[in-house]
């Protein structure tokens, strides 16, 4: 028996992996985060599978299920949203199934970040431009941000700053990024990326907050600030330059 911690992607039911989706095909047990995780990925489980909304579940819960699988000799996919390398809070679960003995893989997925650039149609890393994303959140009152993380700090390499989980704090975002991004700098929000009702703000640093909270976006969307967003007079890259010597590729 295994639990497979399968990343469910950003929206669209179609981004999941291959794999991702006939590792879902072939699990007894399906736990997934019911208010993240397109109800279209549950048909891709086997007719006789047990599935669980997490949502209402807390890790106890979450734990026991993960348990009750375990004895019965029956594999688990743990349907989780974007990708489960970056705010998933998987590392709590498999600490948890660590402690109980039960083994585990990850079958990675579409980060929403990638389906946001993707919606801007924009290459977040530009050849003498920026070569940097910082994937980050701002601190909230239930998870505070390590030293040396906040926003003032990030902000100091100029690097393009990717936002998760910080649409309704978003006047804090642009309050400590204006010292050292500039008012003009490239902004954008792409909220529920690569669903249906996906929404695309763009703007610059001292315009994106009136625009975000004009279009009454709260949640569920990727606040993305550098000047990689706007950039057009570029360098080509040296990937495909006709003065690369190709006799070793």
């Amino acid at each position: 028996m295994t639990v497979y911690f399968i990343g469910a992607g950003p929206g669209a039911a179609d981004l999941i992996t291959v794999r991702g989706a006939r590792t879902l095909a072939a699990c007894r047990v399906c736990l997934y985060a019911g208010s993240l995780v397109p109800t279209e990925l549950l048909a891709e489980c086997p007719p006789d599978a047990r599935l669980v909304d997490t949502a209402r579940l807390d890790l106890d819960r979450i734990t026991e299920e993960f348990v009750r699988a375990h004895e019965a000799g029956h594999d688990v996919a743990r349907l989780h949203s974007g990708d489960p390398s970056v705010f998933s809070a998987v590392a709590e679960q498999m600490r948890r199934l660590d402690a109980a003995g039960i083994p585990y893989e990850v079958v990675p997925g579409v980060p929403a970040f990638a389906a946001a650039a993707a919606a801007l149609k924009r290459e977040l890393t530009v050849p003498t431009v920026g070569q940097t994303v910082v994937l980050t959140r701002i601190a909230q009152r239930a998870t505070a941000m390590p030293d040396g993380e906040d926003l003032d700090t990030l902000g100091r390499s100029g690097a393009l700053i990717v936002l998760h989980l910080a649409a309704s704090y978003v006047d804090r975002v642009v309050a400590e990024l204006l010292p050292r991004y500039g008012a003009d700098c490239p902004a954008a929000v792409v909220a529920y990326a690569s669903r249906p009702d996906e929404l695309i703000i763009r703007g610059t640093l001292d315009e994106i907050a009136g625009k975000v909270k004009a279009a009454g976006v709260v949640r569920t969307a990727v606040i993305m600030v550098g000047r990689t967003l706007g950039a057009e007079h570029f360098r080509d890259s040296h990937l495909y330059s006709p003065e690369r010597d190709r006799h070793d590729c």
